[in-house]
């Protein structure tokens, strides 16, 4: 495993130049296939060993790398020493290559890659992820389809590491929305409708009191009332908020089994209503609370980084988003007593959360620093064959749909016994693969066409993919594949994916660094290809029995990884398509 061979390497260097094994450890590399051009399989970053920062190519880093090369021996894992820009490279014996990566793969089986001494720097404790966040009364919006799949993609990294999770899925539950929405329903509700498609119905009421809204200027004071009523607890009022709020979250877990999503804890602004006061008086007695002559409550942030006031409580004394965020933040430091708090929403509230972190950490919270917003861009072009697509149940729809077509089209389509349910998971795997292709901040074009190809780099592809490995192993399956002769794994094709599988533990590393899910995708769908070629040319039938042996191992194990990356981007693997 790469854990094993960058130790060796490490160990050398530490000892011949001084350092911690530790800060060594880091710089080194497996080196991606692409590049390698069989000449090498890892490099040390002569200017990241020495000093922090990035390896760069100046004079006196590449005398260092000669220096060190020169210091430094082969031995039973190293049979080549180099230098190049700035760097020291190694090769690893090939005899030892499939022996030790395989090992490791058969040992560690899921948990390949994540018991590399790289990791075991990382900080572990409690995080906390708050992702998703539909408002209550709406249906499931196709915008809130990124930050459902990237919150679950880190909650399941953070889990895969150590940490212990919890997952929150923060409802937009209380606000103006809900004046407009109760003075909607008592004109425009129907109790049958709101029982028999309870969101589709709220949605409804909705535009229409938001067009009434624009024609008649008491809508919005009405809705001003209702939402005051409701803050002071009056029962006819926060009866029907309960209503709409417990038939908004059955409809939701609906959608989130379709997605393979879950949360431990389902709350929501409306439970810190109460708790925002506290927060307010908080601020009010550390002198923080500026009232300003249209009576609004407002904190001047302007000393730090942030040229601004944030405005936390409304001239009529009704509290605002960030008044209940901050009262969320404040007690779940106390619940949780968590070490991190990772918010997952789009990039146009950044500014919120600057301003809610600046404000925490004036406020003297002592898990300020713990709390982190990742942002992430739009996407656009998500259409359906009837045209724009405004809600996540149409999307997943559609991919199911077209996966069915595309399935029923294709001869190599095996007979399933839920052809839906595997359409369902094949569609699932496009629209993920699809998104976490490229960098989260980015906006990017949707192509449906592109996404559903079995061919290419998609989640069809690595679904394709993970189905013929395992196929294959259910077709000359022989039991525990534990014995083998790693001599009949030499072949370019073979070598490249060992080289391949090294390096996982540092695409997780580099995954958990940034929280992009990019690095992963990558890694799988790189491996999915090196994969294709290997079964191509490395033919199990036919070969003598122990090549055939070693070669069904080999595939295994990059099913096994395969799988195991998956997960963590939230696909479920199908065996048979």
């Amino acid at each position: 495993m790469a854990c094993h061979f960058r130790r060796v390497i490490a160990e050398q260097v530490s000892r011949v130049l001084g350092l911690p094994l530790e800060k060594v450890v880091r710089s080194i590399r497996a080196i991606p296939v692409s590049k390698k051009g069989g000449s090498a399989d890892f490099q040390c970053f002569v200017a990241s060993v020495l000093a922090d920062g990035p390896c760069n190519a100046k004079p006196h880093h590449q005398e260092r790398a000669q220096e060190l090369a020169g210091k430094l021996v082969c031995d039973s894992v190293i049979s080549e020493i180099a230098t190049g820009r700035g760097t020291v490279t190694f090769q690893i014996r090939r005899d030892l290559l499939a022996e030790t990566v395989l090992r490791q793969v058969i040992k560690d089986g899921p948990r390949y890659g994540f018991n590399s001494e790289l990791l075991s720097g990382l900080p572990r404790g409690k995080t906390i992820v708050e992702y998703s966040s539909p408002n209550i009364a709406k249906k499931f919006h196709v915008g809130h389809l990124r930050s459902t799949i990237i919150g679950n993609f880190i909650a399941n990294l953070k889990q895969a590491l150590g940490n212990e999770v919890v997952r929150i899925n923060y409802l937009g539950d209380w606000g103006l929305q809900f004046g407009l929405l109760g003075v909607g329903f008592r004109r425009f509700g129907c109790e049958e409708k709101l029982q028999a498609n309870p969101l589709q119905h709220l949605f409804e009421v909705y535009v229409k009191i938001n067009a009434a809204a624009e024609q008649e200027e008491n809508v919005q004071l009405s809705a001003q009332e209702f939402l005051r009523k409701l803050e002071e607890g009056e029962p006819q009022a926060l009866s029907l908020w309960q209503n709409f709020r417990d038939l908004s979250i059955q409809e939701y877990i609906k959608v989130y089994k379709r997605l393979g999503v879950h949360f431990d804890d389902y709350s929501g602004e409306s439970f810190y209503r109460e708790k925002s006061e506290d927060v307010l008086r908080l601020l009010e007695q550390r002198g923080m609370l500026q009232i300003t002559n249209k009576g609004t409550g407002v904190i001047d942030l302007s000393e730090g980084d942030l040229a601004a006031h944030a405005t936390v409580v409304r001239s009529d004394g009704t509290s605002l988003y960030i008044t209940r965020d901050l009262a969320a933040a404040a007690d779940r430091m106390e619940k949780y007593n968590f070490d991190e708090m990772i918010y997952v929403t789009d990039k146009s509230q950044e500014i919120h959360f600057q301003h809610l972190f600046r404000i925490l950490t004036l406020m003297g919270c002592k898990r300020a620093e713990g709390c982190r917003h990742v942002p992430f861009g739009l996407v656009q072009g998500m259409k359906t064959r009837r045209g724009n697509v405004v809600f996540l149940e149409d999307v997943l729809d559609e991919a199911r749909s077209r996966m069915l077509h595309n399935m029923a089209m294709s001869k190599t389509t095996k007979e399933l016994e839920d052809p839906s349910d595997t359409a369902e998971k094949l569609g699932l795997a496009a629209l993920i693969v699809q998104d976490f292709k490229g960098q989260l901040l980015s906006d990017y074009h949707f192509d449906w066409d592109q996404a559903l190809q079995s061919r290419g780099d998609t989640g069809v592809f690595l679904q394709y993919t993970h189905a013929r490995l395992h196929s294959l192993q259910r077709m000359w399956d022989t039991g525990e594949l534990n014995d083998f002769d790693a001599a009949c794994l030499q072949d370019p094709p073979a070598v490249s994916i060992l080289q391949h599988l090294l390096r996982y533990d540092e695409v997780i590393y580099k995954s958990v660094e940034g929280l992009q899910p990019k690095y992963l995708v990558n890694f799988l769908l790189g491996l999915g290809h090196l994969a294709a070629v290997a079964h191509r040319t490395l033919h199990v039938k036919g070969s003598p029995p122990h090549v055939a042996q070693a070669r069904l191992l080999l595939f295994n194990c990059v099913r096994v990884v395969l799988a195991s990356g998956m997960k963590l981007l939230g696909i479920t693997p199908v065996i048979k398509m």
